[in-house]
This record gives C-alpha cells, structure tokens and sequence, in this order.
C-alpha cells in the first residue's frame, strides 16, 4: 500500500492539521467473557503493515475498559507466517514508549520504507517474529501510543514535543511544518497507570477482552497453546510483574476466588527480557562499569568519575540506601502499589532521582547514546520514518484511529516519575517463582546497550537462579558460555544456559537489539518460545540440559564509527543535531518523507537501493544482508561456524541510512524503550 505525503518547503504561515477521519469504520462486540468490556476492531487493508504471506490474518483495534476514567488499549494483531496455537504479546518500555516502536523497527512482520518522492508504504522484515508465532503488540499503559482516554483536539510543537490542548495558533516566528492541530488523549496525568501493578492489571483485563473475542487465538482444554510475553527495556519491569499478575488471576480461577465461566485462564509458557531494567539495586552497579571497561575498548568517561559514581551506589544515604528503604516504605504502607501513599511517592522517587543524577548520569558527559556505546548523539537508529507514516490520513482510516499517534506519552513518564515506581518492586523473587513454575525465561541483552547493559542483566540472570532453587544455585553459574550459532556462517553471541533459564550476550547490538541483530534476535526468541537450547536450536531435556564452554563471556571487539544525524520532522528532538534544528527554526531546507533536506535535488529515490529502508542525506552504502530467502522456519545448528567467519552485522555495515533510535531521551527521566 502506497501512502502519499507533503513536501514541505518552508514557506506555511498557518497551524497546519493532521486530524484523524471521522469515519473509522470498526466492528464493536461485547466480550463473550465479560460483558462489561467492549472491542472495536478492523482488518486493515492489505500493505498497511505487509506480510509475507497474503493469508495473515491482522486485527487493529481497542479493548475498552471500564473504571475511574476511559481506558482504551489499542493492539495490532498478526497472524503467524504458518498455522501455529502459540501467540506472543510484545510490550516496550518507557514507561510510556509504544509498542509500535517493536513493531516497526524492531520484530514485527513489516517496516516503513520510502516508495518514491512523497510516497510511503511497508514492506516483509525477513526476520519478523510473525515467522514463529502469532503476534500480538499492544500500547500501554492508558494514552501511550494509540490508546486514549477521551479524544481530545489539541497541538504538538514537533520542535520540543511537547502536546498542548485546546488547539494552539502558530507560534510567531516559528515554521507551520513544526507545529499542527491534530487529536490526542486528552493528557490528564491522572488518566493512566501510575505504577507497574496497576498497568498490569489493565492489561489483564485487556487481554480478557481480546482472548474472549477471538477465542481462536486463545487457550482451550483440547489445546496446548502456549502464551508468550516478551518485553524490552522498562518491559524488564513490566514483563515479571504481569506475568505474576496472570498466575496469580490463574490461581484465583482454580481455587473459585475468581469467576471461571466468567475470566480466561492466560497459559504462560515463557517470558523473555529484552535489554530489561529489571531492578537497579543489582544493576545500577554496572553502570560506571560499562562506561570505563566495556567490551569494546571505550572509556567514555573519566575513569575517576567512574568510581566516583560507583562509590556512590553504596555510600550511606547514598542509592542503594535509598531504593531499600523505598522498599520497606512500600511493604508496610503500600503493599499493593497502588500508588496512592504520598510519603512511599516521595521516599521512591526521591531514591530514583538519586541513583539517576549520581550513579547514572555521569555517563552523559559523553555525549553518547545511552542506547548504544558507538553512536554519538544524536543518535539515528532504528529509523523514525515509521512516525511519519503512522500519522498519515490513510494509515489512521487504515487502522480506524481516532487519535494521532504519539511515540512517547509525557503524562505516564509524569505518573510513573511521581510514584517512584522505577525502585519500588524487587522482581527478581517474582522471576523464580516462575521458573518454579515451570515458566521458560529467557534474558537477551544486546552489548553496547549502556542504560540497561548486559553486565547488569548478566547479574540479574545471576540473582535470578540464586533465588530459585539449590540446583539453579549451583548449576547455572557453573554452565558456560555456549556460542549462539544463528546459521551456517556466524556467531550471533554466547548463552548461558540450565533448565529453564537462559541469559544471552548478542554481539554488536544496541538497546533495541531484533532492529541490529534481525536474525540472531529472531534465532533466539524462537528457541526460549519453543524450549530448545538457546546455542542451536536443539531439542533438550530441560532438567538435564546445561550449557558448556567458558564460564565468562570475554569476546571483544572495535568500537565501529557513529553515524551522522538523519533529522526526522517528528522526532526533532532526538534526531536532529543543533545546526539542523536551526535550519528549521529559520526556515531553510526541504522535508521529503519526513526527513530535512538542503535541497530537493539532496533526496534519492530509495527505489534505487533495494538495501535501504529509508532514504536519509548521509552518505555511505548501506548494507543489511540476510542468509535466506526462505520467509518461514527455524535453524538448528548441526556445526559451529569456523572463528574466522563473522560473528554478526556490525553496526558500520548498517546503512548510516537505517539509523534513528526513538527516544526522548531524558525528559524528567531516562525513557527506556
């Protein structure tokens, strides 16, 4: 599907509109479980989001919810490449980052790509994760993304970000291609979640909802359909939590606290962490460490500023003081975190403010991405062009989208800030009791990731198996590190491995690891979904299986150059360095697709390059390549590759055109997508 846009020269003198259409065209059913909750849906039209194959069924649509205020969970579903009963729920972080950041930059069945001059559309991602199971992305909590509150009419100033309703005139002296009327949530802070438990619930409820209404890609007594939950980043939260909400609800249904005729039982078969902040009590440690002795030879500070920083992790009062007692506040005085006892808000928040500015933060004098080592600031990678394409008149009719959609939702970043949410649960007890339970968990953690890096999930895995049980104790940090064999040619990484647990190393992959490494990300969710061994894909016996090889994962490699700024209209903030923000500001240049030009004649078909995803100015070939043109399947290894061969993409062979990664960056708080 082909999805034109403006030109933009900059000579506008009015507030532009981007408002979505009236007519969405969706179906509204009851939910057959719960009569209290509603879905409106649609199949977008074919090459909305292109699949590989035309018989992938795709649903987009809203789980509306009752409560205090309206709760309306926007999801896109994809069916699987082949038929399969398994189905994996993909959540980003943030708080407040939306899903369709993983969908389309990262493992969803298509990315954003240029057609031609003004013209947009979608093609097959080979390595989409629609490959292995049915897909289901959802924006969460309450306003991020393409969920809402109330439709509300309102202006976004694309130079800041920033969202103001009613509708705004144009600033004076600012360009009309910066600033346009459109509709959003209606930005009340007290209209969402404001701490993990509370989201989590939410989306209980709104899978509820989804399963009831299309029971088909739900469990039944004659299926052993298994449900997956991946989630990245702040998801290194999010994903224990609501997975321990789901046993828990699931516990209810059976000893009769919780109606059965009236909920569906949620089969969780595995949980994987993508590059998760999972507590920053075990991993706030390893942040000067990965800043001064990384494995790619980088000291990004001053290795004395480092040990600065590092001291101040456990001096007295100092963050680890301050997260446990945030901890203790919150058992005696708000053990449900409902996030409504203002003095366990203050001591939490006060506690993340610390380890932030203290232990955090001295990194950013780098003037690095804190999503990848390599890459200055600002940072172009994954691209931004898919934010242009969301906001199209099509593709919102497409999907039936009352609202224009937003990368990053500021009032859940506000709510989530207020209650300190960021220390107030330590997950890593919740984590084993899944394990105990029989649920897979699998940790996968790209290495030049700085703000939820690998030592520090190395250490969560660590944590993780020490509270499980004396055999996870003693035997997975005595399993080594086995080479992860993605194909017949590379390396994508190494594996520790024991039972049900695994914790992967992937090499040269940033923060969004499935956007750097395609297949070596897709070669490892498949084989922790299916509960084989993480190195090859090999079938185990998990209660006997461990991996061999050394006990410390040492691979090292050169830090590869950072590419130059790619300046993206709607991600003006994070994608544009001064002198191109300043080009705007004065009115100079072009925007073709979404991205600055000098001139109009700058701009090159991407038509021409089939290894590009999006045109941008830098200059530089691009080149990602894939091993296969077979779109369906797994590998499994019968051989590791010889060491000369590669161990991966790097980074420098990424088209400098492919770069952007969303993010905020540090609002209030560090966004973690």
């Amino acid at each position: 599907m082909m999805h034109r846009l403006f030109l933009f020269p900059f000579f506008v003198a009015s507030t532009l509109a981007q408002y979505p259409p009236s007519a969405l065209n969706l179906t509204t059913i009851k939910s057959p479980v719960d009569g209290n909750i509603t879905i409106s849906y649609k199949s977008p039209p074919a090459g909305t989001c292109e699949t590989a194959f035309p018989t992938q069924q795709q649903y987009t649509g809203w789980v509306h919810l009752p409560g205090s205020y309206p709760t309306n969970t926007f999801f896109w579903f994809i069916g699987a490449r082949d038929p399969t009963d398994q189905l994996t729920v993909w959540l980003n972080g943030g708080p407040g980052s939306s899903s369709m950041i993983g969908l389309f930059n990262e493992n969803g069945p298509c990315e954003v790509v240029e057609l031609g001059l003004g013209e947009l559309g979608t093609k097959v991602r080979d390595w989409g994760w629609d490959r292995g199971s049915n897909m289901l992305f959802i924006d969460q909590p309450n306003q991020v993304g393409f969920s809402y509150d109330t439709p509300t009419n309102g202006s976004i100033d694309l130079l800041t970000s920033d969202l103001y309703t009613p509708p705004q005139v144009l600033p004076n002296s600012q360009p009309a291609t910066t600033f346009m009327n459109g509709t959003f949530s209606s930005l009340n802070v007290n209209n969402t979640a404001n701490t993990t438990e509370i989201a989590g619930m939410v989306i209980w409820h709104m899978l509820q909802g989804f399963l009831g209404a299309f029971p088909e890609y739900g469990p039944n007594s004659s299926t052993t359909m298994g449900v997956h939950l991946f989630a990245e980043s702040y998801g290194g939260k999010y994903g224990p939590a609501f997975a321990s909400i789901w046993e828990e609800q699931n516990l209810r249904r059976s000893n009769g606290t919780l109606s059965r005729s009236g909920t569906i039982e949620i089969k969780l078969a595995s949980l994987g962490i993508v590059n998760g902040c999972v507590d920053d009590l075990i991993q706030s440690p390893f942040y000067p460490a990965m800043a001064v002795n990384n494995s790619y030879g980088l000291s990004a500070i001053n290795p004395t500023r480092a040990r600065l920083a590092s001291a101040s992790f456990s001096s007295e009062g100092g963050c680890a003081d301050l997260i446990r007692q945030c901890r203790t506040a919150v058992n005696s005085q708000d053990p449900d975190n409902e996030g409504d006892v203002s003095v366990v808000n203050s001591i939490c928040s006060q506690a993340y403010s610390t380890c932030s500015t203290n232990v955090i933060e001295p990194y950013f004098d780098s003037g690095r991405s804190i999503y990848d080592i390599a890459h200055y600031i600002p940072d172009p990678f994954p691209p931004s062009t898919y934010l242009e394409y969301l906001n199209t008149g099509s593709v919102l009719a497409a999907i039936g989208s009352p609202v224009n959609f937003t990368q990053t939702n500021r009032q859940v970043v506000a709510a989530f800030t207020s209650t300190g949410d960021y220390e107030r649960m330590s997950l890593v007890p919740e984590i084993a009791k899944l394990l105990n339970a029989g649920i897979r968990v699998g940790f996968m953690y790209g290495d030049r990731d700085y703000i939820c890096n690998w030592l520090g999930g190395e250490a969560i895995s660590l944590a993780v198996a020490e509270a499980t049980s004396p055999a996870y104790a003693s035997i997975f940090p005595e399993s080594g590190y086995a080479p992860i064999i993605v194909n017949t040619s590379y390396i994508g990484g190494v594996v520790r491995q024991y039972g049900n647990l695994s914790f992967s190393r992937i090499y040269d992959a940033g923060h969004s690891v499935p956007a750097y490494q395609p297949e070596t990300a897709f070669q490892v969710f498949a084989r922790i979904m299916s509960g084989t061994s993480v190195s090859t894909g090999e079938i185990i016996n998990p209660s006997l299986y461990n991996s061999t090889g050394p006990l410390n994962s040492t691979h090292t490699a050169s830090l590869p150059s950072s590419p130059s700024a790619t300046c993206w209209q709607r991600n003006i903030p994070e994608t544009c360095n001064g002198d191109q923000k300043q080009q705007i500001i004065n009115g100079e240049g072009v925007i073709i697709n979404g991205i600055l030009y000098d001139e109009t004649s700058d701009w090159s078909s991407a038509a021409s390059s089939s290894l590009s995803s999006t045109s941008s100015p830098t200059t530089g070939s691009v080149t990602v390549t894939t091993t296969t043109q077979i779109l369906t399947g797994f590998f499994t290894a019968t051989a590791t590759p010889s060491p000369t061969k590669s161990f991966g993409i790097m980074s420098s062979q990424l088209n400098a055109k492919l770069l952007a990664l969303p993010a905020l960056g540090m609002i209030v708080i560090l966004l973690l997508f």
